[in-house]
């Protein structure tokens, strides 16, 4: 990463982040009052995530789990909005990602970018092979190529390639385009989200994914 994409891209957070507290912070509070009463725990849930090479940070989200519910570190496991311990404020928040919004001052610490891979427990990373390894060489996300072209209806593994795709040819504009295309890709229905790298890059359909296919 050059180091005027690197200054351009901080300044482009902070920016964003700045006007999004101050246009939002009435409806921050709200959510925060309910998330705290729907889950019977603290408005906020904070969790160690494994940022950029792997370094260890507190990832902020707003609950909406029920506060005894223990997660699962499998990657496998998705919980999807209609999972038995999210709440029913819960569910709203999910399907929305509005229960990331308080990721905001994660990236106003340099923990996070609004744009990267997204960042995930260090149990999960600590079983990454080479390949998954690549997307560590990126400053994590509140959003990314793998949330505008799928999210959770991608498997892990092809979250994986549009993180990595993306880590290989990241650059202002593209982190740009990144940001403009998650508020319309939120808004249509899920089933209509997905869209595969190989499908989206055809010429990535022969690229190898793993050490052994190298």
């Amino acid at each position: 990463m050059s180091r005027s994409y690197a200054i351009a891209k901080r300044i482009l957070d902070v920016v964003v982040v700045l006007l999004v507290l101050g246009l939002t912070w009435p409806l921050l509070i709200v959510l925060y009052v309910l998330a705290r009463r729907s889950t019977g725990g603290s408005g906020l849930f904070a969790q160690d995530r494994a940022g950029r090479e792997g370094r260890i940070f507190r990832l902020y989200k707003f609950r909406t789990m029920r506060a005894d519910h223990v997660h699962d570190p499998d990657p496998a496991v998705v919980i999807t909005p209609d999972h038995g311990a999210v709440t029913r404020v819960g569910r709203f928040l999910r399907t929305h990602k509005l229960d990331e919004l308080p990721q905001v001052l994660n990236v106003l610490k340099g923990e996070m970018s609004l744009v990267g891979p997204r960042p995930t427990v260090p149990e999960q990373v600590a079983e990454y092979d080479d390949f998954q390894h690549r997307r560590l060489a990126a400053p994590p996300g509140i959003t990314g190529l793998a949330q505008i072209n799928g999210d959770t209806g991608l498997t892990w593994d092809e979250r994986i390639e549009w993180d990595v795709y993306y880590v290989e040819r990241r650059s202002f504009w593209m982190d740009l385009r990144i940001l403009l295309a998650t508020p319309v890709v939120l808004v249509r229905p899920a089933g209509e989200r997905v869209r595969r790298l190989h499908e989206a890059h055809p010429d990535e359909a022969d690229r190898p994914r793993r050490p052994a296919d190298e």
